[in-house]
């Protein structure tokens, strides 16, 4: 008597075809998601964090920051002092983006002083700053990308997200408008070259908002 030698028909195929093609897509479909809440999540802190300032200023007439007087406003925790010339700190991103406990620029002392007026949630002796949805961190500086004024920075941005927060805030363009980009991680203080957003997968952008 011969052996009957068992397989898959094509309808079990099918639907094992079925499962996986179901299962990919509702992959997809959640990455895309997560994707969706970073984008927002991004915008939100460039809101909140324009809101937190301009509430400061309106509070205590000075640049979060900068403020001359906070060393005496807040002792305990001891707030550090700014030199109240108006403006914060222009240096490399990669300076301002180690803030610790025992920093003294003025971009730490920022978070700082907005933790310690209640503006912004969080530890109110810690100088350190946000993170952002997408594993990098906010900063906030005078001169950024070589545009006068104050801006906000949020740096590690893939191409896909900081293009779409600036389509959702601006012009969605990197080199125009309030939101400006660059590729550039270590120095903020040059004029973004980028005219487009590359969505690579590996391209990072800082993302800065003028004020």
């Amino acid at each position: 008597m011969k052996a009957h030698q068992g397989g898959f028909t094509l309808v079990e195929i099918a639907i094992v075809l079925i499962i996986i093609g179901l299962l990919i897509g509702g992959a997809l479909k959640g990455q895309e998601l997560i994707t969706q809440a970073r984008i927002r999540n991004v915008a939100n802190d460039f809101s909140n964090i324009t809101v937190a300032i301009y509430g400061y200023q309106d509070r205590y007439k000075k640049l979060p920051g900068d403020d001359e007087l906070a060393d005496a406003r807040w002792t305990s925790p001891q707030a550090t002092k700014g030199n109240g010339n108006g403006t914060l700190g222009e240096g490399a991103l990669s300076a301002l983006l180690s803030c610790t406990s025992d920093s003294s620029t003025e971009n730490c002392n920022l978070w700082q002083h907005l933790r310690l007026s209640g503006f912004i949630a969080g530890d109110p002796a810690s100088k350190s700053a946000p993170q952002n949805s997408a594993g990098g961190v906010l900063q906030v500086k005078s001169g950024a990308l070589g545009e006068a004024g104050l801006a906000i920075c949020s740096s590690g941005l893939s191409g896909k997200i900081a293009g779409a927060v600036d389509t959702q805030l601006d012009d969605g363009k990197p080199g125009t408008g309030a939101l400006r980009a660059s590729e550039k991680t270590s120095d903020l203080n040059e004029k973004p070259q980028i005219t487009a957003y590359k969505e690579d997968g590996t391209t990072l952008y800082v993302l800065c908002r003028i004020l």
